[in-house]
């Protein structure tokens, strides 16, 4: 039976009819880098410029079920769980039950949680959160780690009753500022809109773009200390992105699969400034640019062929990346090629950038194994912390 309403949802459904295209825009591709990194991410950005509307297309994208979730419209007890009292409650404990939306999660496996509205949610419900953004629990349940956390918000100043973030909250997320393009819009009124595509990665990359990511982090850091952790004093700043040691290990992530996937600088920037802050993300595209690391693999491959930086901290990048790939997939052949890199510190006069690596190389040593004559320049540091006794 026809109603005269029929006519209407036939032409509502034809204006829904639309087409997609690759976006080209560094915003989204940073977004997309994250979602493939399993990060917590958080779209800052005015209302009704399509926050939403772009996590749905993603989520229809990756065929992945989407749950969205109010924040501020629920209650602590949402995400903490419900107390359900059980036969014995004083053996068996209380548990807390979990919502609908963690179930289906749950029992599909994978997909994206949407937290839309975040900073108009209280104080409270920000405490909340915090286990289910960084431990996945809702309640007694734990979401799979294919769950993929992404949330959106508007700035305090247009948001309806709106909060600054709590710093702790604030620092378990990547925070991308999105704004509307007038040209994409236009064109999708037009009938094509953009379409976010997750970078394909390549795995047979994954132990020397995890080495080198390490090297990377762990030289920045020795070159500015300072930055490890620095809490802002305003409480705008505290409620972005700032440098913790928990942001550091995104910063690292994002460098892992931005050198497994191959994304643009841009991206990449755009995403570590988001992790870590403007300053700091900042200083440290800056320098991943001038460092230029030599592929780990290929160094030990060829151990004598290579060339050690001139500066101390990137000497230090260099070395732990080398020692990182071994540890990867420690063999003899690797094992001794790794003391010959680590010489040609000593040759350059440098001994005490190697000793942090000449002691992660040394506990790699089978028992078996000899004592490479080039480990005689670190042989007193080694002894002494007890490396190298009982079959040296």
């Amino acid at each position: 039976m026809t109603t005269g309403l029929d006519a209407a949802d036939e032409l509502l459904r034809q204006i829904r009819v639309t087409r997609t295209e690759p976006v080209t825009d560094h915003r989204a591709a940073a977004l997309a880098l994250c979602v493939a990194a399993n990060l917590p991410v958080l779209l800052w950005g005015e209302p009704g410029i399509g926050k939403s509307a772009t996590l749905a297309q993603l989520a229809e994208g990756l065929d992945a079920p989407m749950e969205t979730v109010i924040a501020s419209v629920h209650e602590p007890s949402d995400f903490a769980g419900l107390p359900i009292v059980g036969d014995d409650p004083a053996v068996q404990g209380v548990p807390m039950a979990p919502p609908d939306w963690a179930v289906r999660l749950a029992r599909h496996g994978r997909g994206l949680l949407f937290f839309d509205e975040l900073s108009s949610a209280p104080p409270a419900v920000q405490a909340a959160l915090l286990r289910v953004v960084l431990e996945r629990r809702v309640g007694s349940l734990v979401l799979p780690d294919e769950v993929r956390i992404v949330a959106a918000a508007n700035p305090p100043s247009s948001a309806a009753d709106g909060w600054h973030l709590s710093p702790p909250l604030a620092n378990r997320f990547v925070h991308l500022h999105w704004a509307h393009d007038p040209r994409v819009v236009a064109r999708g009124l037009s009938g094509v809109w953009p379409r976010i595509e997750v970078p394909a990665v390549s795995l047979d990359r994954a132990p020397s773009a995890l080495a080198r990511a390490r090297g990377v982090i762990a030289g920045f850091l020795t070159a500015r200390p300072g930055l490890t952790h620095h809490l802002p004093t305003d409480a705008e700043a505290r409620g972005g992105a700032w440098p913790s040691p928990r942001t550091w290990d995104m910063a690292l992530r994002l460098l892992v699969f931005h050198f497994c996937a191959g994304t643009g600088r841009e991206a990449l920037a755009t995403a570590i400034i988001g992790a870590v802050g403007d300053g700091p993300g900042l200083e440290l595209t800056t320098y991943l640019d001038e460092l230029d690391l030599p592929d780990p693999e290929r160094v030990l491959a060829n151990p004598a062929a290579f060339a050690l930086p001139d500066r101390g901290d990137r000497q230090l990048a260099f070395l732990t990346a080398v020692v990182a790939a071994i540890e990867a997939s420690v063999t003899r052949d690797r094992w001794e090629a790794g003391w010959t890199v680590l010489a040609k510190a000593v040759d350059a006069g440098v001994p005490d950038v190697a000793a942090r690596a000449a002691f992660d190389l040394a506990r790699m040593r089978d028992p078996k194994w000899p004592v490479p004559s080039s480990i005689d320049a670190f042989l007193d540091v080694l002894t002494a912390s007890g490396m190298l006794t009982g079959g040296a």
